[in-house]
């Protein structure tokens, strides 16, 4: 390297200068641990719906239509009660979260698109990444800060109770500015979060040299496809199913729930 090429390099900002490391590191963190968390998160929360029908007969003691609350209290339960649960938050989901979020806004502010490299990749496509990027993070900050530290933004999050969880959630997607407001504000967040993630995932196999032919893309693009609705279904599922859910009879299990747990 000659010494005009050398200053140079040295007077470059280092995201530049790495810009395609960063690029990688970044598509890869968007896919794991945070893409990879959705599939039991978004089966977890519909929960309240597939538990009713698994768990009908192991739940039938407690009442018709008993078996969706208890199957996602029993899944809520069984997250906070892990090992060092915080320490796992921080540095499988909020630091990679973090570092996802502040790269993506910088790579979505510096205009640096791949998009040329992307054999039938509309523009709409590229545009909607950034969007449903600037969606997921906002929406990712307000979940954690209402499940962590109880923040409300308005009532567009719920107060979440850990022994109450069906009958919270429910009472929280049935209501806001008017009837069902919540609800549909999660299933617009979630269904951006997960065409994010989707989209992201059809990206990383370019930004990573595995999906070269337009032929490879197009395949690969099914495959995404195919989990992008899986996802989604699950997701709105879980919206649907709180948004239907009978609040005082899910308050009435809780409390069963809660009574054979203390014996």
């Amino acid at each position: 390297m000659s010494a005009t090429n050398a200053h140079a390099t040295q007077h470059t900002p280092f995201l530049e200068r790495h810009y395609h490391l960063l690029r990688r590191l970044h598509s890869l963190s968007g896919i794991l641990p945070i893409g990879v968390f959705l599939f039991p998160h978004l089966t977890t929360n519909s929960s309240i719906v597939w538990g009713g029908a698994l768990n009908a007969k192991k739940y039938a003691g407690l009442g018709e239509g008993a078996a969706g609350v208890a199957t996602f209290q029993h899944e809520v339960d069984f997250i906070h009660n892990l090992p060092a649960l915080i320490l796992i938050e921080i540095f499988v989901l909020w630091l990679p979260i973090a570092y996802h979020a502040i790269l993506g806004v910088y790579f979505a502010r510096s205009g640096k698109s791949n998009t040329e490299r992307y054999g039938y990749q509309a523009n709409k496509r590229y545009t909607m990444q950034r969007i449903t990027g600037y969606i997921g993070v906002l929406f990712i900050f307000m979940h954690i800060a209402s499940l962590r530290w109880g923040l409300t933004f308005g009532g567009l999050m719920p107060t979440f109770d850990g022994h109450h969880a069906s009958s919270t959630t429910a009472e929280h997607m049935q209501g806001g500015l008017f009837h069902y407001c919540n609800a549909i504000f999660y299933a617009v967040c979630v269904t951006a979060l997960v065409y994010h993630f989707a989209n992201g995932l059809w990206t990383a196999a370019i930004t990573w040299g595995l999906t070269i032919s337009k032929q490879s893309q197009q395949r690969w693009g099914y495959v995404c496809t195919a989990i992008g609705l899986s996802l989604a279904g699950a997701g709105l599922t879980a919206v649907v199913g709180f948004a239907t859910l009978d609040v005082a009879k899910a308050k009435e299990i809780e409390s069963k729930l809660v009574d054979a747990s203390n014996h």
